[in-house]
């Protein structure tokens, strides 16, 4: 059961940064905090969801072939979140 969950929270982690396309087409969040607070939040997402599903495949050794799946997309969407903070950074500093 543990693996079935898993599973499947890992494959709607592949998902839900895809949402971020339909809310860029309304003009507001176009506009300076909001879209900064949009993009943040996105990438605070594909991290989380990247160390989850790598924390599931290893830890809890759910390693089977739609997993290693979710582990290598989830690990681009971190390494892709991590940028995203990355090229914030200087306009913070």
């Amino acid at each position: 059961m543990k693996k079935k969950i898993f599973t499947t929270i890992s494959t709607l982690m592949i998902l839900i940064p895809w949402t971020i396309l339909p809310l860029r087409s309304f003009p507001w969040a176009l506009k300076s905090p909001v879209a900064e607070i949009m993009i943040s939040g996105y990438a605070a997402f594909m991290i989380f969801s990247g160390i989850f599903t790598i924390l599931a495949y290893t830890k809890a050794h759910i390693q089977h072939t739609w997993m290693k799946i979710c582990v290598v997309i989830n690990g681009i969407y971190m390494a892709g979140g991590i940028a995203a903070f990355l090229m914030m950074l200087p306009g913070r500093i």
